[in-house]
């Protein structure tokens, strides 16, 4: 299981959000790029930014793409992907893979579309859930049953699923276990990424004996629960 910092940034700041509440936002590095840059340098080889400006208005900062290219971090990016041009653009601009979430879950065609254009590996489906709904829309929508959305994405040929519990978002109070199983249950063969809740070296052991293939992990990190280093020597 790969080790995966998040890097979301909302403001030009490096942020952390509760439940996706942007009112509940803490602050913790002004620079994103340099925020990146140290968590490669502390171990990591995939840095996960979510551009949380672009996930509420839909617009890209191809900028803070070019950037993080230019330190040379390996970098997955969300927010506002919604459409297969501004896919390819931020594989152009030098992210590895995209994240797609909004356009993930209402119109699953496009996700065949960027597939397509950019190559399967460099394309991850977003699986944001709430109470069994599958959201979009910076999680302001009312979603689509989950079983639904995933079946969708598998049939989109997506090899990855990013898998969130809402609920448990910037909380530290432990990974939503059963969810990811539901959703390695409903996509065998396809690998999962654990999002959400992470708080100690244990929970990311839970999310290892899952079997998924990386976790995303943000709070527990910015607040020195442990370091890169020991959580990929927890993992390993």
């Amino acid at each position: 299981m790969q080790l995966i910092p998040a890097v979301d940034v909302l403001g030009g700041n490096v942020v952390r959000l509760v439940e996706g509440d942007y009112q509940r936002a803490t602050v913790y590095a002004p620079d994103p790029v340099a925020q990146a840059v140290r968590w490669m340098e502390g171990g990591a080889m995939l840095v996960h930014v979510v551009d949380l400006d672009a996930v509420r208005d839909g617009t890209t900062d191809t900028d803070l793409w070019a950037r993080l290219a230019a330190a040379r971090v390996r970098f997955q990016v969300g927010g506002g992907i919604r459409d297969r041009d501004s896919a390819v653009a931020a594989i152009a601009a030098g992210a590895a893979r995209v994240v797609m979430g909004t356009a993930a879950v209402w119109h699953p065609e496009l996700l065949s579309e960027v597939v397509l254009a950019v190559g399967a590996e460099r394309v991850v489906a977003a699986v944001d859930v709430r109470v069994g709904r599958a959201i979009g829309a910076g999680w302001r929508d009312q979603g689509r049953e989950l079983g639904a959305v995933v079946a969708d994405m598998v049939a989109a040929g997506v090899p990855r699923l990013l898998v969130t519990g809402i609920g448990r978002d910037g909380t530290m109070t432990g990974p939503d276990l059963e969810l990811v199983r539901r959703v390695q249950a409903a996509a065998p063969g396809i690998a999962v990424l654990g999002s959400g809740g992470v708080g100690s070296l244990s929970d990311l052991q839970a999310l290892a004996r899952l079997g998924v293939d990386g976790a995303i992990v943000g709070r527990a990190l910015y607040e020195g629960r442990f370091t890169v280093a020991e959580a990929i020597a927890a993992i390993a």
